[in-house]
């Protein structure tokens, strides 16, 4: 299994709880994540298993043993990514149309979690399951600007700004016909849909709250574009909130038209940018991700008289 070693000295750790000493050593373990290895035996002290209380002394030889085995079913795959970032902490990719994020029912392979298994497999160590890194998603229908944890300390800080609503995401899409304002709130809850369990509905019998702000961009005789923000992060929530408003997504077959014809090919829904506070230093950063080729495309032809 991998390990890392550490030598105790007086100016360096002395005196220090075991968990506390990890956690400031070894970049991006957090207290409880070093505490629990040394519950689970995979922390030694002069080739001892130590608990996380144990105090340090001078010379003392701290091991840690990193987990080897990867999560049950997960294999490392060499899939292309388009990387847009990358640092100890972060890895920001531009997800395409068609990829699956992480393995789910009938889908155990070639998602983003197996190729960012195998470009960044330290990311087994970080997040839980068959999920490494993954702190939100993407519909396989929808491209675009996705941040993944590659370290414990990222992983947990972007989970909570998350669950806090404190990241912007915004989207470009275009959506059959016009809208009755230029912007707008749809404030509608969502939950599953009480026939059809694989699908959404804000005609549910377990709603949780969801709202999603609108800009209308540019108008065409028989769609708009739109600026999309969602202020919460429910599952499908775009593509259910703008079908209830009377203007589902152009190429959205599950929500919206069965069929698009060859001038819409795909879903078109594309999260273009994405800002958040860094994990490691606090600071405002945002990512952005252009349209693809076969979304400008419907665009052009769109303007086209």
């Amino acid at each position: 299994m991998p390990r890392e070693e550490f030598l105790v000295s007086a100016e360096s750790g002395a005196g220090l709880r075991l968990d506390v000493f990890l956690a400031s050593h070894v970049a991006g373990l957090t207290r409880s994540q070093a505490g629990k290895a040394a519950d689970e035996g995979r922390v030694l002290v002069n080739d001892v298993p130590k608990k996380p209380a144990a105090i340090l002394r001078p010379g003392d030889r701290v091991v840690l043993v990193r987990p080897e085995a990867q999560p049950a079913g997960l294999e490392a795959q060499d899939i292309p990514l388009q990387i847009l970032y990358r640092d100890e902490d972060l890895i920001v990719v531009d997800k395409p149309f068609g990829l699956v994020v992480h393995p789910g029912a009938g889908v155990r392979s070639g998602t983003l979690a197996n190729a960012l298994l195998h470009a960044f497999p330290e990311v087994l160590w970080v997040g839980e399951g068959d999920r490494p890194g993954i702190v939100h998603r993407l519909d396989m229908e929808t491209s675009g600007v996705m941040v993944v944890a590659r370290s414990p300390r990222a992983y947990e800080s972007l989970k909570e700004q998350f669950k806090d609503r404190r990241v912007k995401k915004v989207y470009r899409a275009l959506v059959w016909g016009r809208m009755r304002r230029l912007e707008g709130l749809i404030d509608a809850p969502i939950g599953r849909h009480p026939r059809h369990g694989q699908r959404m509905s804000v005609k549910t019998r377990r709603p949780r709250a969801a709202e999603t702000r609108y800009t209308v961009l540019e108008e065409f005789p028989r769609t708009t574009l739109l600026e999309v923000r969602p202020l919460t992060g429910r599952t499908h929530q775009i593509r259910v909130h703008l079908a209830a408003a009377g203007h589902p997504l152009v190429g959205d077959t599950r929500y919206g038209r069965k069929k698009g014809g060859r001038r819409y090919p795909r879903l078109f829904l594309h999260a273009c940018r994405l800002a958040f506070a860094h994990p490691a230093t606090g600071q405002p950063v945002e990512f952005s991700s252009p349209l693809p080729p076969e979304l400008e495309a419907v665009l052009r032809a769109e303007r086209e008289p």
